[in-house]
């Protein structure tokens, strides 16, 4: 399964970076987040693990993830490396105007029962991601 999007900001890719990196503001844009911990010591950078606790189709589930390409301002890469939905996502920010460029991938194989229902699930995640950057969008414009 893949979707991909793209969109702009009017924020410089340092400043959309930060807020994308940071945990305590993953809820404020990614709604579906009830919380999210950082579980490994330090600074935030590759490597870094989120334990994010998220509203889903059928209840609660926890998963976590990791920052497995955490190139600041440039590219992101979020692997779910636990958790029932392996769908990894990537943002590439690039300067364009007076803003940032922003292009997403999310990919991820499916297994069981979702894997029958991917093209349904795929339309349902692309939805959903439209969403979170349009909350994105507002609230990183807003910083400025």
């Amino acid at each position: 399964m893949r979707v991909e999007e793209s969109f702009q900001v009017r924020s410089d890719p340092e400043t959309l970076f930060d807020y994308i990196t940071d945990p305590e503001r993953l809820p404020e844009w990614q709604t579906t987040k009830v919380s999210v911990e950082q579980i490994t010591p330090g600074e935030i950078g590759q490597g870094t693990r989120l334990r994010e606790r998220t509203k889903g189709p059928r209840g609660e589930f926890d998963q976590v993830t990791e920052f497995t390409v955490f190139d600041r301002p440039r590219k992101l890469h979020v692997t779910i490396v636990e958790g029932p939905y392996p769908v990894n996502g990537t943002w590439t920010l690039e300067p364009e105007g007076d803003g940032t460029r922003v292009d997403f991938v999310a990919e991820g194989e499916l297994g069981g029962l979702a894997r029958v229902a991917q093209p349904v699930l795929a339309r349902l995640i692309k939805r959903q991601f439209a969403d979170y950057h349009r909350r994105l969008k507002r609230n990183v414009e807003e910083l400025a």
